[in-house]
């Protein structure tokens, strides 16, 4: 029965995963991954699914989730205090305090814990940790997580915990592709939490957070035999993603721990021990707590193991914000199974407080058996000089306080390091999509002079020779970079005007402003801010930055020479400056530019259109915007159930928004 479950609940899972990536390159980039019909097949197989096991995912396609943007997170008061748990190092320790008792192992997630509350099947609260006394409410942020259930089919009210993370392999891509202006995040836990509690829930939605499961707190009039175990095989059968754990007892204790170890360098989610808590849940809470911890559970901290080495000398390494930062190089040595002679310092105050010097004794570890770090100076010198130039273009340097602590910053615009990860950004999946330009090749094109600004990308047949003779390249590779180069010719406005890097100017922002100009390159770059504030979600801020891109001669110029090597794609009209589109399996035919000047917010379910996303896209291609969110810009809230209690219907009538249903749409645009 569990299994059978399970592989539902599974299903569930791939088929919106499989579903939302279609959709995103669909709508995106243009292409399809699968025939409308496999959609629309696999679409009524997760309903179905959906229905019959009440879990609901969040992100399905099925599902609508609208971003309420908050002035602050209110606070909130735990029912009973979220301690820390006491910790040891020592395998041997954690089975002395098992005893002859059987025990769960699991990981210690490194992110951000959250208190989540169902009642009715509905996740109606989250709140973050806090002080563990008292948290914040992101409810509407833990709606966005991407692998939450926003609905179970356990009906009664639960109370659980689980712990945000943000995957490594997500950290990485989003720092790859941070504009220009902003340095790039420490760890995934900082970036989580950040993610996490922000005001604007569709910020966390692309952060991709993820919510692992570690605890349940309490299930109305359910049963669990007294079992731990049994609680989280409960909470899985519900759709949460639970936390990966085995059942021990003291003599399997070292074998497990051991186990655990050897996952680590291999995970995608970030950790930084385990925890150890009784199978017998009444046992464990009779031993009630200290001051400090709750005795029944135990955290085992990873014995980090250290190395002594000499330090060599600091590599001074800009990055595309012009931040510079200190990479210590060492003597190599063995750590947890590998050699290591790199280590981040981090910036300058860190450098600073180790007093760190060249020939300096040093400690070095792996923090979370990962990452090389220093843990002590023992010489203590401080014979380190700061660059007054930047290593790479020899432009002046200067030092800045960044989040409370010193940076170094290269001052000069165009050093080479900057341009190589902006040239990155704009042949990355969202922006020309070219593949084959990582940024490791970039580099070796900017170096050999290829590449000077973004249209040197498609002129890059004229080094054939050159290309071919580099490392790692030959005849077959060549051809493959220079045919995708080639696919990038033609391409939407929005993705090179995203690829610039404008500061703040992200992907949708890109899309409003390219939209709201009818697709001309021209109209844009001499756009006004005053035009610029009329586009329904851009601001003050982001006018002022868009035009002063444009007010600059030389980033200009660059941005005309590019837009000279593209084939844009335009909307083609047809006959009689009509739209053709397909409803129901039958052609109608709606005048072009009907909605200008309209904007709508779609919510509900649909009839007359596969999906939402179909009716947005008619919306927009009859002159129209499609929102997110109802603001006193609404033309119109389209529901077809107009007399429902939903946020959205009762933000509309607050402002008085007229609440029309998919006919009367219809009527609203001609149809024949």
């Amino acid at each position: 029965m569990q299994d059978h479950i399970d592989r539902k609940k599974n299903r569930i899972k791939e088929l919106t995963e499989l579903l939302s990536e279609a959709a995103r390159v669909y709508y995106n980039e243009g292409r399809e991954i699968m025939p409308n019909i496999e959609y629309d097949a696999l679409y009524d197989e997760l309903k179905e699914l959906e229905e019959e096991t009440g879990i609901i995912m969040a992100g399905s396609p099925t599902q609508s989730v609208g971003y309420e943007v908050l002035s602050e997170l209110p606070k909130e008061r735990h029912q009973s205090p979220m301690l820390s748990l006491d910790k040891t190092k020592s395998a041997e320790a954690l089975s002395a305090w098992l005893g002859d008792k059987k025990g769960i192992l699991s990981w210690k997630l490194d992110g951000l814990t959250v208190v989540l509350t169902y009642r009715g099947g509905e996740l109606v609260k989250a709140v973050t940790r806090g002080n563990g006394e008292i948290g914040e409410v992101i409810t509407g942020n833990a709606r966005c997580f991407e692998n939450l259930p926003l609905r179970i089919p356990f009906k009664g009210e639960l109370v659980l915990r689980g712990e945000a993370v943000i995957k490594y392999s997500d950290f990485r891509r989003i720092n790859e592709e941070l504009p220009e202006t902003e340095a790039a995040y420490k760890n995934p836990r900082n970036l989580c939490s950040g993610s996490v509690r922000q005001l604007d829930p569709s910020v966390t939605r692309k952060r991709h957070v993820n919510l692992i499961a570690f605890q349940l707190v309490s299930a109305e009039d359910v049963d669990f035999e007294n079992s731990f175990k049994k609680r989280f095989q409960w909470l899985s059968a519900q759709g949460f993603e639970v936390v990966e754990y085995v059942e021990t007892d003291a003599w399997g204790i070292g074998e497990a721990v051991e186990s655990f170890k050897q996952k680590i360098e291999k995970n995608d989610f970030p950790s930084d021990g385990l925890v150890l808590t009784f199978e017998d849940v009444d046992y464990g809470l009779s031993l009630g707590r200290t001051a400090k911890f709750p005795r029944n559970s135990i955290a085992f901290k990873w014995q980090d193991e250290t190395a002594e080495t000499s330090l060599l000398s600091i590599e001074w390494s800009p990055s595309r914000t012009g931040l510079i930062n200190p990479i210590a190089v060492f003597e190599p040595v063995e750590l947890e199974g590998t050699t290591v002679s790199r280590a981040s310092v981090h910036n300058l105050s860190i450098m600073k407080e180790l007093k760190l010097g060249i020939g300096d004794r040093i400690t070095v570890y792996k923090a979370n058996m990962i990452i090389p770090q220093i843990a002590e100076d023992l010489t203590k010198s401080g014979k380190i000089d700061i660059p007054e130039r930047c290593p790479v273009c020899g432009g002046a340097t200067e030092i800045r306080r960044d989040k409370d602590a010193e940076t170094l910053y290269c001052t000069e615009p165009s050093c080479p390091a900057k341009r190589i990860k902006s040239f990155t950004l704009m042949v990355s999946r969202d922006a020309l999509n070219i593949e084959g330009l990582s940024e490791m090749t970039l580099e070796k094109f900017i170096n050999a002079g290829f590449i000077k600004e973004y249209a040197d990308i498609f002129r890059l047949s004229d080094h054939r020779d050159a290309i071919v003779s580099m490392e790692g390249f030959g005849e077959k590779s060549y051809d493959n970079l220079i045919k995708a180069v080639e696919r990038a010719r033609e391409t939407e406005l929005f993705r090179p005007l995203y690829g610039l890097g404008i500061p703040g100017i992200g992907l949708s922002g890109a899309k409003l402003i390219a939209s709201a100009f009818g697709e001309d390159y021209d109209s844009i770059k001499a756009a006004q801010k005053e035009e610029l504030l009329s586009i329904d979600g851009i601001g003050e801020v982001l006018a002022e930055s868009f035009r002063a891109y444009f007010d600059d001669t030389e980033k200009r110029e660059a941005a005309d020479r590019l837009m000279d090597m593209l084939h844009i794609k335009k909307a083609e009209a047809s006959s009689g400056d009509e739209l053709e589109t397909e409803i129901d399996g039958e052609l109608r035919r709606f005048r072009r530019n009907r909605l200008s000047g309209m904007t709508f917010v779609i919510t509900g379910d649909v009839a007359h259109f596969a999906n939402r996303r179909e009716l947005q896209d008619l919306i927009e291609a009859l002159g129209g915007k499609a929102s997110g969110s109802v603001s006193k810009k609404t033309s119109y809230l389209i529901n077809n159930d107009a007399a429902s209690s939903s946020s959205k219907n009762r933000k509309a009538r607050e402002l008085s928004v007229p609440v029309i249903t998919e006919e009367e749409f219809l009527e609203l645009i001609g149809k024949d």
